[in-house]
């Protein structure tokens, strides 16, 4: 058994409910964080300093900050596209954001509506204000283990995005297979590739389950070292410009897994469960996680 500790990061507040078509109450949206804060789960998403245009359902990220309950242990991020939004969310009191790319430019021009270099060129300014409020920032790069449009993704190309990123003073670059489509070879092959560029610390994984391989796939990279590893609660989320694609691995199977194999994260997996399914209630929607739709089983050794 390992004594490891793997930092959970939980998308399922901005990228989970960003693709939801009924109109969700910013109150439903703090209530989520809430709970999602009291289960020990010590990074949170909570919105995204958007375009309203661009994703309506997101509309209210300054009024979600404003109400959440905060706590001093947990990190608060928010996806921010520009100078604009990175001012909107200095506001809001953001602990830290994010910002996001594609390795394939296809899909970049599709989802932000410019090339690659375009984008880290938009991204250098935010950036730069956020070093000088001290606040960190996290870069997501979309398609590394494949692309709808250009297929096939080498392993150098993203490694190259991710030294890009680092240098740029991004601290950490998270890897999304997007449309779901790798398998445990080819995440390990990735991920190792990208390590050797900027190392294993300053990387986390962000893996779509769209074909069912996502927790083989992150079995894979645990074997390799990886400690960072989003998910989104219930298995929320799916993207827009990627047909099929579904969410990402739900929060409660990934625990589930880890704290049987003997890897700590601080998270309460029963109120995890509860959670999950208090969302997927309310939105109406079949809770995509194996482990919230089956329980955990009477014989369940955590090895915490």
């Amino acid at each position: 058994m390992t004594n490891s500790h793997i930092n959970i990061f939980e998308v399922g507040p901005r990228d989970g409910l960003q693709n939801e078509k009924q109109v969700i109450s910013s109150g439903m949206k703090v209530e989520l964080v809430n709970q999602l804060t009291d289960c020990g789960i010590k990074n949170i998403e909570v919105s995204s300093f958007v375009n309203p245009k661009r994703i309506p359902q997101l509309a209210d990220a300054t009024e979600v900050f404003e109400n959440i309950n905060r706590d001093d242990n947990v990190i608060y991020s928010a996806l921010v596209p520009n100078v604009k939004g990175f001012e909107r969310a200095l506001e809001s009191q953001v602990n830290e954001i994010a910002v996001f790319t594609a390795v394939s430019e296809t899909f970049c021009q599709k989802n932000i509506n410019c090339s690659v270099n375009e984008s880290l060129q938009r991204f250098e300014d935010v950036v730069k204000l956020a070093e000088k409020h001290n606040i960190r920032v996290r870069a997501y790069i979309s398609c590394v283990l494949g692309c709808p449009y250009e297929g096939f993704i080498p392993a150098q190309h993203v490694s190259n995005l991710c030294e890009s990123l680092k240098e740029m003073g991004c601290y950490q670059i998270s890897l999304g297979d997007t449309i779901g489509g790798g398998t445990p070879t080819q995440a390990k092959i990735m991920l190792e590739t990208c390590a050797n560029k900027i190392g294993m610390n300053n990387l986390a994984i962000h893996f779509h389950d769209t074909r069912g391989t996502a927790l083989a796939n992150i079995l894979a990279c645990l074997q390799l070292g990886v400690e960072n590893i989003d998910s989104s609660i219930a298995g929320l989320g799916g993207c827009p410009y990627a047909t099929g694609a579904t969410g990402n691995v739900s929060t409660e199977d990934v625990v589930f897994m880890l704290h049987g194999m003997g890897y700590h994260t601080g998270i309460d997996l029963n109120k995890l469960i509860e959670i999950g399914n208090f969302i997927s209630q309310k939105l109406g929607r079949v809770n995509q996680s194996h482990v919230g739709n089956a329980g955990v089983p009477n014989h369940y050794a955590s090895y915490q």
